[in-house]
């Protein structure tokens, strides 16, 4: 089956897999999405007896159809290497009636290296696959984890060069101080004064600006993404999905078929949408629950039917779902419509110039596979000391996020089927938040202090990711405007 990619805003753009991932964004404004869903070719059985890499394969050959079985499989067996932690990749923890789906054994120790350990390699052969002889700028706004893992994917990549946006007081320190230790003669960490939806603002609008296209193209350049609007960030996040569901049947904890439900701590809507596309392949998902901090944009658009941005942005223990424009939502919306790109187009103008929208009656009937809600900073460190308590299993803030509402989704329906919940982050990467819900006494520890009573209280050993850091010297402390992105990156580029 030869899959394309459709723009989410016009009929007329349609592309290979390859020049989706080289794009990035459509030059429309629009998010490339499949012209269809393919459907399993392996059976589940065939499948659980594979490891990460082989269901990897399984999975992305199906939507990256113009590569050859060669280019897949050498980009996957540079991703899934010695750079993670664990052989398996994405374990599984039992506890408190769920499965933790920890999704935070890579390099940068956050679900995002999943994809982003794949995506410098998908980006590099769709290059020679398109005969591209221009340096591709990576440009990426980040809310905590997407900047550490494309940067540390991208550093010292050949034909490269990668600039990240961050939002200068809206990040935990660690996650700071991560980006902008990050060696490379590539890479470039810029702060901004304002939030995350500032900085993802500012990006769209260079990704936009035709005349700079023009101009970088001329100097020898090309922009792309490393956020996931890119669909080789998307792609890569379905496979974790199925190796969840295929890892419980081998080990018998389901039968072949039994429907599981999946939760999902939510911010810009990538890891949860990742979880629907398998759903529509045919996975045996039941419920998509869809979890949101303070910043509950989603929940609302879930109880509503209406998005509404325009609303106070609270810095949260969670920072990494500290968003209020959603944009892989569009594609959701784009699917909702019956992949009309001008219905879809009309609802993202109305999301751009008033920062809200309202989607029809029949639309919203077709979420019926969606669940949302929230959990509150209060809730969110209950749920981390009570797990902990229960089980000696530490969390991460946006893990206890999607585990305060699962047990909120429980209480509602008393739907007892297996969850499979999205671990999203290693505890160690917001020890402060962790260890202070844990025990209000941590609070006058220093951060890295912090890190070793860590150790000692889960039994954990200290990731690399965090032992790299302790005396890392600051490379990067550039802070600019959000009006300055533009002349920022040109800067940098030295056009």
């Amino acid at each position: 089956m030869n899959i394309l990619y459709n723009s989410t805003r016009s009929k007329s753009m349609q592309v290979t897999a390859s020049e989706a991932i080289l794009k990035g964004l459509s030059e429309d404004g629009g998010l490339f999405v499949p012209d269809q869903i393919p459907a399993f070719d392996k059976s589940f059985q065939e499948l659980s007896e594979m490891t990460y890499g082989q269901v990897a394969y399984e999975v992305m050959k199906l939507y990256l159809s113009d590569f050859t079985a060669q280019e897949l499989q050498d980009c996957i067996a540079k991703a899934y290497d010695s750079k993670f932690d664990t052989e398996e990749i994405a374990p599984m923890t039992e506890a408190e009636g769920a499965f933790f789906l920890e999704l935070f054994h890579g390099p940068t120790i956050a679900f995002k290296d999943m994809a982003l350990s794949i995506l410098p390699h998908l980006l590099i052969t769709s290059a020679k696959k398109n005969h591209i002889e221009n340096e591709i700028v990576i440009l990426t706004a980040t809310s905590g984890d997407t900047g550490k893992a494309a940067l540390a994917g991208f550093a010292d990549v050949e034909g490269t060069r990668i600039i990240v946006f961050y939002p200068k007081n809206g990040v935990s320190p660690i996650q700071e101080k991560q980006m902008i230790t990050q060696k490379g003669k590539n890479t470039y960490v810029v702060g901004i004064h304002g939030n995350f939806d500032d900085a993802q603002t500012g990006v769209k609008n260079i990704f936009g600006d035709k005349e700079l296209a023009a101009y970088m193209a001329e100097k020898g350049f090309q922009f792309s993404s490393a956020n996931s609007i890119n669909i080789g960030r998307l792609v890569p996040q379905i496979v974790y999905y199925v190796y969840a569901y295929v890892k419980l049947l081998k080990e018998e904890r389901i039968k072949d078929g039994e429907t599981v439900n999946v939760v999902v701590p939510t911010g810009n809507f990538g890891n949860i949408l990742a979880a629907f596309y398998a759903k529509q392949m045919g996975l045996p998902i039941g419920k998509l629950i869809c979890a949101s901090n303070e910043n509950k944009v989603l929940f609302d658009f879930f109880r509503t039917g209406t998005y509404d941005r325009n609303r106070e942005f609270v810095l949260t223990s969670s920072p990494s779902m500290d968003i209020l424009i959603s944009s892989n939502l569009e594609r959701l919306i784009y699917r909702l419509t019956g992949n009309d790109p001008e219905l879809n187009k009309d609802f993202m103008t109305a999301l751009g110039n008033s920062g809200v929208y309202s989607i029809t009656e029949a639309m919203k009937e077709s979420l019926q596979d969606f669940y949302g809600n929230y959990a509150d900073e209060a809730e969110t460190a209950g749920t981390i000391r009570k797990i902990y308590e229960d089980t000696g299993y530490v969390i991460d803030t946006h893990t206890a996020v999607a585990a305060c509402v699962y047990q909120k989704y429980q209480k509602e329906t008393n739907d007892q089927a297996v969850a499979v919940i999205a671990s999203t982050a290693s505890p160690y990467k917001f020890t402060r938040s962790v260890m202070t819900a844990i025990d209000d006494q941590y609070h006058k520890m220093g951060d890295f202090e912090l890190v070793d009573e860590l150790c000692r209280l889960s039994g954990t050993e200290i990731p690399e990711a965090i032992r790299e850091i302790r005396e890392a010297p600051i490379l990067h402390d550039h802070v600019c405007e959000k009006a300055e992105m533009k002349q920022t990156v040109m800067d940098f580029l030295g056009i």
